[in-house]
């Protein structure tokens, strides 16, 4: 689902106005970022929670040459899906599987 395609579901969900839904999903993007900018954690329950978590640098590899390239220690964002959506997920295996290509490198 594209952030477009979030917005219209809302919209028709919520009997709102795109422009409506998509104020009110910009509202809530930027309120996360700007949490997980301070470093905040942000928990939804039943659907999961967003931490940030810092790493140390490292030496990497540029693939191409095989030269070591310097990391630098970064800051980034973290999901950990909630129990409730874990399950959801998992109960509709019986589904077949759509999106992504990974089967096409054959």
């Amino acid at each position: 689902m594209t952030k477009s395609e979030l917005i219209e579901a809302i919209a028709a969900r919520g009997e709102l106005t795109k422009a409506r839904a998509e104020s009110l999903v910009s509202c809530i993007f930027d309120s996360m970022t700007v949490a997980l900018q301070q470093s905040d954690g942000i928990e939804i329950r039943g659907f999961g929670s967003f931490t940030v978590r810092p790493y140390k640098p490292y030496d990497g590899r540029n693939p191409r040459t095989g030269k070591p390239v310097p990391v630098p220690a970064k800051r980034l964002p973290f999901f950990k899906v909630g129990k409730e959506l874990k399950e959801l997920v998992n109960d509709s295996r019986h589904l077949a599987i759509t999106g992504g290509d990974d089967d096409e490198h054959d």
